[in-house]
């Protein structure tokens, strides 16, 4: 049996100022991805409406989500919330050097 291949979470194989997603698992239910930012924000006008959970995961860096409704949540590295299904929310603004964990996955109910 061969060996599993060892991948580093602070590494990048793209290194540009666009955010980047990287697919790290999916299956019919869930799906965990990392995301690099490098300052982006969601569009003032625009808002994430999602059929699914969010977990998400600051590693690195510093980010401000804004839920509506709700407010601004500020979150440091190492800081994580659970995001419910159909939570309209955005990134109001983060690091030049943010890396995310996010899980999304459905809820049976």
């Amino acid at each position: 049996m061969e060996l599993p291949t060892v991948h580093s979470i602070y590494r990048h194989s793209e290194r540009d100022e666009r955010e980047v997603i990287y697919p790290l698992l999916e299956k019919d239910n869930f799906r965990l991805e990392k995301i690099v930012s490098y300052g982006q924000a969601t569009p003032a006008d625009e808002w994430y409406d999602q059929d699914k959970e969010e977990w998400v995961l600051l590693i690195k860096g510093m980010a401000v989500i804004r839920f509506d409704p709700g407010g601004c949540v500020p979150l440091a590295e190492g800081d994580y919330l659970t995001i419910p299904a159909h939570h309209k929310h955005r990134v109001e603004s983060c690091s030049f050097d943010a890396v995310w964990l996010a899980l999304h996955y459905a809820v049976d109910g």
